[in-house]
């Protein structure tokens, strides 16, 4: 997939853990960590919206577009 979600890295400049977003975003921890590992498929706009109001980000904060060819080489 060709999109990138930087959501640990958001989250390292917030200084906040999965624990204190997963309450703040009311998100199961696993969920969470899907996305911030990258793993995810899809990702509601109300899911995206409320970890932008925890983090205080936007959504190009936390998605980047890269080419398939690179993200194949992580």
């Amino acid at each position: 997939m060709a999109i990138k979600i930087n959501l640990d890295v958001e989250m390292a400049r917030q200084k906040k853990g999965l624990t204190e977003l997963a309450g703040e975003v009311d998100i199961t921890l696993a969920n969470l960590s899907i996305l911030k590992n990258n793993k995810a498929r899809a990702i509601r706009f109300s899911t995206l919206n409320a970890i932008c109001k925890a983090l205080g980000c936007q959504p190009g904060d936390l998605l980047e577009y890269v080419d398939d060819d690179i993200m194949e080489d992580e």
